[in-house]
């Protein structure tokens, strides 16, 4: 009796022994199915809305989860529930529609930063008002400070272009600097002219215009090249305002869902093409540095400096980190069409003998595209007249001959006005148009 109890038991505990290592996996498995799982928690979920997905099998959800800025789920509420947490905000969007962020591909995002914070006239359609908005300006500001602005739009209060006259009474002792809303014609008052030293003598710039009275005294106005005239003595932007112009303007674009920038610089015909790298360093690689940026920006430079960028690119790659990218080059070959000097086939009605102005040589810019082109760099022009289309067209056709087929995108800024025929070309040749249509109804366009 004894030794069978004693067998009985050494067979038991071999058999034990042997099974130990699945009795082990089972009591683990199951006190995990008794306790609760801990799985991702949400920083956000909005719900009861209309969410536009881009995806084909989920056009619309209802609910979105959010954590660290990046979104885990999109679907009903039923099926994000698990993602709800300790922390976890709650929005009930009460039917508004969520769509993806918006792509803004042309902008002067530090220029219209700069804009927000002088004197603003987008929208001004009275004279009065003009005035009383400069001299609200004036007298504020420290005797002998420049009083800087934009973004008139003369076609809004009846097509009269502004003068010096205007507001010379109001601000005797402050020179004053206003650019219209696209970029290519300022007004000086007569204090800002004499400190640049243009009189009637002054010649015009070779790609600009000083507009003159009868007498051939300036009116004030400067178009293109002309404005090289006066910018020189504009008093310097400093670092800070610069930085607090793209922190200003980048808020101001997510308020409007703008997410991701194409930023074409503050290089416009009359000013420096080194603004756009001073801005580059001095600002957007300090915001980034910094993780001070807000919205994605790729950066297009002026195609003076192409081997400048091309050298970057190759040593830092097109991506410098998840907000900021290198894109191509911005170059010009007329003006705009409410200044007058978009380059057109016929005269304008109100300026005879006008028929706008090449604000660049077309054989120098040909020269930089062909090179530009030639290191694999993205090139945009902007062209407004029928005339600087076409003229842009075929030097476009006349690289990508020479340079051999490849992805170029090459660009036309804007494309405003085309001759019959011109518009089949951008189809045949690859070209992207880069239309702004919000400045149609206004006749008007931005660099």
């Amino acid at each position: 009796m004894n030794l069978f109890i004693v067998v009985s038991a050494a067979v038991f505990l071999l058999i034990s022994v042997a099974y130990l290592p699945l009795l082990n996996d089972l009591y683990w498995s199951t006190l995990k199915s008794l306790t609760p799982s801990v799985g991702i928690v949400a920083d956000l979920l909005v719900r009861n809305g209309t969410i536009f997905t881009s995806d084909s099998s989920l056009p619309f959800a209802d609910s979105m989860a959010i954590r660290n800025g990046r979104i885990l789920k999109v679907g009903s509420f039923a099926t994000l529930k698990d993602f709800i947490g300790d922390g976890t905000m709650e929005v009930n969007l009460e039917g508004k529609i969520v769509v993806p962020g918006f792509i803004d591909s042309h902008v002067h995002l530090i220029s219209g930063g700069l804009q927000m914070a002088q004197v603003g006239l987008r929208g001004v359609s009275q004279k009065d008002d003009f005035c009383k908005m400069v001299k609200d300006a004036v007298q504020i500001a420290k005797e002998g400070s420049w009083i800087l602005g934009g973004g008139w739009n003369n076609d809004f209060w009846g097509g009269e272009l502004p003068s010096a006259s205007w507001i010379d009474e109001i601000s005797p002792h402050n020179p004053v600097w206003l650019i219209r809303m696209d970029g290519h014609m300022a007004l000086a008052n007569s204090l800002a002219l004499r400190i640049a030293g243009v009189t009637s003598l002054t010649e015009d710039r070779v790609g600009g215009t000083i507009m003159r009275m009868p007498s051939g005294e300036p009116t004030g106005l400067l178009i293109d090249a002309a404005m090289e005239l006066v910018t020189p003595w504009v008093k310097e932007i400093s670092v800070d305002e610069r930085r607090e112009a793209l922190f200003r303007a980048s808020k101001y674009a997510l308020t409007r869902g703008v997410t991701t920038v194409i930023d074409l610089g503050r290089y416009f015909p009359g000013t420096t093409d080194e603004l756009s790298w001073k801005d580059f360093q001095d600002v957007y690689l300090y915001a980034d540095s910094s993780k001070k940026m807000m919205i994605r920006t790729c950066l297009f430079f002026p195609i003076t400096t192409w081997s400048r960028l091309s050298d970057l690119k190759l040593q830092k790659g097109s991506v410098l980190s998840e907000w900021l990218y290198l894109g191509g080059v911005k170059a010009f070959i007329d003006g705009s069409l409410g200044s007058n000097s978009a380059l057109f086939y016929e005269e304008y009605i109100d300026t005879p003998n006008n028929y706008g102005l090449e604000v660049m040589d077309p054989e120098k810019l040909s020269n930089f595209t062909m090179a530009a082109d030639k290191s694999g760099l993205q090139v945009a022009i902007h062209a407004i007249g029928d005339k600087a289309n076409d003229i842009i067209l075929d030097m476009y056709e006349s690289v990508a001959a020479a340079n051999g087929d490849r992805d170029r995108r090459f660009r036309i800024e804007h494309a405003q006005h085309l001759a019959p025929g011109s518009a089949n070309r951008f189809g045949q040749l690859h070209i992207v148009a880069s239309v702004q249509v919000s400045y149609f109804p206004a006749l008007s366009n931005w660099a």
